[in-house]
């Protein structure tokens, strides 16, 4: 299980202030419709050929459509024990846009 999940909020502050890495894992197609400006992709089907695109060296945060696929990843990065360490984005982009924090694009559904 990851370490713990964080809030939009709790994760874009911490974003924010530099504290914390985010990583969007939503497929291509989800991602060009609605994306937080300067959070970088690396869709979960292409997770085990990217972890050299994954942020270390500071906590990670993960985030995808609802919370369920970036739990998984996060607990998978979280056993490779090269993440310093990965959580869940509760909730995904749903609760991010419906927190009102900036995003681009398509309101997600």
């Amino acid at each position: 299980m990851s370490e713990r999940e964080f809030t939009p909020r709790e994760a874009y502050e911490a974003w924010q202030r530099g504290e914390v890495a985010i990583i969007d894992v939503r497929e291509e197609s989800e991602h060009l419709a609605t994306h937080v400006p300067g959070m970088p992709l690396v869709p979960m089907s292409e997770i085990l050929d990217r972890l050299d695109d994954i942020p270390r060296g500071r906590p990670l945060v993960v985030m995808c459509r609802s919370g369920q696929r970036s739990a998984t990843v996060a607990d998978y990065l979280n056993a490779q024990g090269e993440f310093d360490p990965a959580h869940n984005l509760s909730g995904g982009i749903l609760a991010w846009a419906a927190g009102g924090l900036p995003y681009e694009g398509i309101p997600p559904h």
